[in-house]
């Protein structure tokens, strides 16, 4: 049985004594969804803004302790419209935006089956990360460069993509960008089109599934998933 501990998203920024990148940088980290709209729900009935939470503190610790300033946006999870997320991030002064999410699938792939009494639902056939961009950006080749990084430095941490957003389904049909790097082109992604800055959005696991669920809430993967995450926006840090 897994027991669920989810911290607290603690206040970021650059820690005293630490090296600054190569140039000042400001990135926005975006937990995807809020505690009125969960998002996704896992395999154990657990709603996706838990885990999107849980993973962006570990990846602004990460960031910072690296010298970038990480600003958590909406960290407390109430309401807020997608372009209020990108307006903070503006007014925040990102030079890039990053939206953290867990993944699911089309309703006709999940299973039912019951966890504590309770009825809930699983699919095992997808797993894996996603990432995405979005071609109305304004800064859309850096944001290609970022995801990139981003899916190569994953892909090195040993975790591997999911294409089931590329298939011809009602609900899917992403274009694929990159099928080996798990790159996906999402034009009308509101976060993604309306940030003034480079913009790549992570689903970092398919959470309906059972074996990844649990994966996903672990310490492990969570550094496994901030540690590809700072190698990226480090890189992307040293070029802006």
């Amino acid at each position: 049985m897994i027991r669920w501990m989810w911290g607290v998203v603690v206040a970021v920024g650059i820690g005293a004594g630490l090296a600054a990148p190569a140039a000042a940088c400001v990135v926005a980290l975006d937990p995807g969804h809020s505690r009125d709209r969960l998002g996704a729900t896992s395999a154990r009935g657990v709603g996706e803004w838990f885990f999107n939470r849980a993973l962006t503190e570990q990846v602004a610790a990460s960031l910072t302790a690296q010298g970038v300033k990480a600003v958590v946006i909406n960290p407390a999870g109430g309401p807020i419209g997608l372009k209020d997320r990108t307006r903070q991030a503006t007014e925040a002064g990102a030079d890039l935006f990053l939206s953290i999410h867990h993944d699911s699938v089309q309703p006709q792939y999940l299973t039912p089956w019951q966890v504590d009494g309770k009825a809930r639902s699983y699919s095992d056939r997808f797993a894996g990360f996603g990432v995405f961009v979005s071609g109305r950006n304004t800064g859309f080749a850096a944001s290609q460069a970022v995801g990139q990084d981003l899916a190569d430095a994953l892909l090195a941490a040993g975790l591997r993509p999911s294409l089931h957003h590329a298939e011809p389904i009602p609900g899917e049909n992403r274009p694929l960008l990159d099928a080996r790097r798990g790159i996906y082109r999402y034009d009308d992604l509101v976060v993604l089109h309306s940030a003034p800055m480079p913009a790549v959005l992570l689903e970092a696991a398919v959470i309906v599934n059972r074996e990844e669920e649990s994966r996903a809430i672990t310490p492990a993967f969570r550094d496994q998933v901030a540690g590809a995450v700072t190698q990226a926006v480090t890189a992307f840090c040293r070029k802006h």
